[in-house]
């Protein structure tokens, strides 16, 4: 399990964004993780994904990582700020951009 939480760690801390989903953001494999990609993208920036569906290891292991039970999650400069309804409260509110030019621009 260290390895797969060493792995988690390194994606988490080697990009400014990046939401752990299930699919990607051009073929998401659930509506949360599709709402979720859209309001990123609407942001305007770039951003990493990471298709959990595609590494069941880290599919089971990413709820321990930041004790976070559901998916999408999203990091930013490597601290969970949450999944979908946190995402959709910052959005409506505008902060979300805000965090997300911060942290790639």
């Amino acid at each position: 399990m260290a390895d797969v939480l060493d792995r988690i760690d390194e994606h988490v801390k080697n990009n400014p964004v990046i939401i752990f989903m299930k699919g990607t953001p051009q073929l998401p494999q659930c509506g949360f993780s599709s709402r979720a990609a859209e309001m990123l993208k609407s942001c305007g920036k770039e951003f990493a994904y990471f298709n959990v569906i595609a590494d069941m290891d880290v599919f089971q292991n990413l709820p321990r990582y930041a004790d976070w039970p559901t998916f999408p999650q999203l990091y930013v400069d490597g601290e969970l700020i949450g999944g979908h309804d946190i995402m959709l409260e910052m959005h409506e509110k505008g902060e979300l951009k805000k965090l997300i030019d911060e942290a790639a621009g």
